[in-house]
C-alpha cells in the first residue's frame, strides 16, 4: 500500500472518449525483438445486453422530457406523419449542414448540436444498419497475448429515441486468455424535436452507465516516482470487474457554463504475473505495493465541478474552462481510504484556415482550425493501491510515452495542440453515399510534465516531454477520431482513439 498525502489542489485536461482504447508500441527499446503488430478496433453501433436496457428503462421513470421535448419513443418530430426516409433531408449533396432555425426559447444555442432529419433513419437497428447503428469485427496477433477476435456493436439511436441515447456493446476473446466484455448506454437529458424536421441535443447534460469484465495480461509497472528507469519494467494482470453509473448536468439552465456531475464506481482487481515477454513481474521490482494491491476492492465517488464557456465539451472551437475533481475512495478492501484531487483546464481559439475558406453563417458545422492548450494537476491522500496513483504515458498525456511509464503520489502535465483540416467537406463511402467521413485533417502537439512522491516536491524533478503529429477525422461534430504518433526520450509510441486529450 502507497501512503501519500495531498498538499494543495489539482489541473487536469481530459477527454471522454468511448471505451474503445487502440495503442501500439513502437520504439527503439531492448521490447524491439518482440515488437507487437500494430493493432487497430473500430467502433460501430448496435443494441447492448439486458443490464443496459434495464437501466435505460428506469430513466425514463427518473428523467421525464418536459412540455418541449420529445416524448420518450417518439417515432417521428410533433405534428408529423410517417414518411419516407430521405437521406439527404437537411443536408446538401457535398455534406455541408445548412443551419436550422433555433426555436427562440432554446437557452444558449450554441451548445446545442443539430442532427438533420436524413441522419435519424427510422425502423429497428437491422433497419438502421450504416446510418446509426453499426457493427465491426476486428482482428489481431500479438506476440504477448496471443491472437485475438472482437466484435463492436454501437446504436447511436438506441430504442429509436430520436439520437437521445446511445448504446455499445463490446467484446474480444485471446488465446492466451486476454478478455474485454464491456456494456455502456447513455442518454442526453434536454432534446428537441424541430418542426421543419431533426433534433437539437444540448451535449453537455447526460446521464451514463457501464458495465464490464476484463482480463489484461500487459499492464505496465516502472516503480513509484519521478525517476523511475525504463530498464525496470515490470508487467502485471489485471482482472477487473467494473461497474459505474452517474451524470452530468449544468446549472442553472441547458447549456449554461457551470456544471455538475457525480458519478458511482465499483471496482474488484485480481491482479497476477504479467505476460510482457523480457519484462519483470511487478512482485519482483516491488513486492511491497504489488502485495498490498493483489486482492484489492474500491468502490469510488466522483464529483465534479466545472466552468466552461466552450461551444462544445468534445469537439469546442472557441472558449474556456476550469474545472475540480474529488475522486474519494472510502470504501476499500482492509479497510483503507484514500482520494484524488483534479483541477484542470483548457482554452480554444479558431485560428486563420490555412486548406479552407472556413465555411460560412448559415453553415451548421463549418470547418475550424483550432489551437488548444490545456492543463492538469492531480494530487492524493490517504491509501489508494498502486494502480490507482496518478500516472502519465499513454494516448491522453505525455503520448511519448508508454501508458503507466511514470507514477506517483502526485503529478502534472501540460500541452497544446494545432489542429488544422485539408478536407473540409469529407467524401461518402464507396457505394454507401449518404455515409460520410465529415471532415479530414492533421494535428501537432506539444507536452510536458512529471509525477512526484507528494504535493510538495511536484516541481522540484526532470521535465518529460511529448511531442509529435496525428491525423484527424470527424464522422460529426461529436464524433472525432485521432491517430497519433509520438516522440520522447524513450523512443516512440503510436495510439488512436477517440476524441480529443483537451
Amino acid at each position: 500500500m502507497v501512503r501519500v498525502v495531498a498538499s494543495r489542489p489539482t489541473l487536469e485536461f481530459e477527454a471522454r472518449p468511448l471505451p474503445i482504447d487502440i495503442k501500439r508500441r513502437s520504439c527503439t527499446r531492448r521490447r524491439d525483438s518482440m515488437r507487437k503488430s500494430a493493432w487497430v478496433r473500430t467502433l460501430a453501433f448496435v443494441g447492448l445486453p439486458c443490464t443496459v436496457w434495464l437501466a435505460a428503462q428506469c430513466s425514463i421513470a427518473v428523467l421525464p422530457a418536459s412540455a418541449n421535448e420529445t416524448a420518450p419513443g417518439s417515432d417521428a418530430p410533433p405534428g408529423n406523419e410517417p414518411h419516407i426516409f430521405d437521406p439527404w433531408q437537411g443536408l446538401d449533396r457535398d455534406g455541408r449542414i445548412p443551419q436550422a432555425e433555433i426555436p427562440d426559447d432554446i437557452p444558449n444555442p450554441d451548445r446545442w448540436r443539430y442532427y438533420p432529419e436524413g441522419r435519424i433513419r427510422p425502423g429497428n437497428p437491422f433497419e438502421r444498419f450504416l446510418v446509426t447503428t453499426f457493427m465491426a469485427p476486428y482482428a489481431f496477433h500479438d506476440s504477448d497475448i496471443g491472437t485475438v477476435g472482437g466484435m463492436a456493436f454501437t446504436d447511436i439511436d438506441f430504442r429509436g429515441q430520436r439520437r437521445r441515447e446511445f448504446a455499445g456493446a463490446f467484446a474480444s476473446y485471446s488465446t492466451e486468455g486476454q478478455q474485454f466484455y464491456t456494456t455502456v448506454w447513455e442518454r442526453w437529458l434536454h432534446h428537441r424535436d424541430l418542426p421543419g424536421g431533426g433534433v437539437l441535443i444540448e451535449d453537455r447534460s447526460h446521464v451514463r452507465a457501464r458495465a464490464s469484465y476484463s482480463k489484461t495480461l500487459t499492464r505496465r509497472f516502472f516503480g513509484i516516482g519521478p525517476n523511475s528507469r525504463e530498464r525496470d519494467e515490470a508487467s502485471y494482470t489485471d482482472e477487473l470487474v467494473w461497474l459505474e453509473a452517474g451524470f452530468e448536468k449544468t446549472l442553472p439552465e441547458p447549456g449554461s457554463d457551470w456544471l455538475v456531475g457525480v458519478n458511482l464506481r465499483a471496482e474488484l482487481h485480481e491482479l497476477g504475473d504479467g505476460h510482457v515477454g523480457g519484462a519483470l513481474d511487478v512482485d519482483e521490482l516491488d513486492p511491497a505495493s504489488f502485495e498490498a494491491a493483489e486482492h484489492h476492492d474500491l468502490g469510488r465517488i466522483l464529483v465534479t465541478m466545472r466552468y466552461d464557456t466552450r461551444d462544445s465539451p468534445v469537439n469546442p472551437y472557441r472558449g474556456w474552462m476550469l474545472g475540480g475533481e474529488i475522486d474519494a475512495a472510502p470504501l476499500q478492501s482492509e479497510g483503507d481510504v484514500g482520494a484524488l484531487y483534479r483541477l484542470y483546464g483548457a482554452w480554444v481559439k479558431a485560428m486563420p484556415p490555412l486548406f479552407h475558406d472556413g465555411g460560412d453563417e448559415d453553415e451548421e458545422n463549418p470547418p475550424t482550425d483550432t489551437f488548444s492548450m490545456g492543463a492538469r494537476v492531480e494530487l492524493t491522500s490517504g491509501d489508494l493501491p498502486f494502480f490507482a496513483l496518478p500516472t502519465l504515458g499513454g494516448r491522453n498525456d505525455l503520448r511519448g510515452f508508454i501508458t503507466g511509464r511514470y507514477r506517483g503520489g502526485a503529478s502534472w502535465v501540460a500541452g497544446a495542440e494545432y489542429r488544422f483540416y485539408f478536407i473540409p467537406r469529407g467524401f461518402g463511402v464507396p457505394k454507401f453515399p449518404v455515409i460520410r467521413v465529415e471532415r479530414v485533417g492533421a494535428a501537432l502537439f506539444y507536452e510536458a510534465g512529471n509525477v512526484a512522491k507528494n504535493g510538495n516536491d511536484l516541481f522540484d524533478h526532470k521535465v518529460r516531454h511529448s511531442y509529435g503529429v496525428g491525423l484527424r477525422f470527424m464522422v460529426e461534430r461529436t464524433a472525432p477520431f485521432r491517430v497519433d504518433i509520438a516522440f520522447s526520450e524513450d523512443g516512440y509510441e503510436f495510439s488512436a482513439g477517440f476524441g480529443f486529450t483537451f
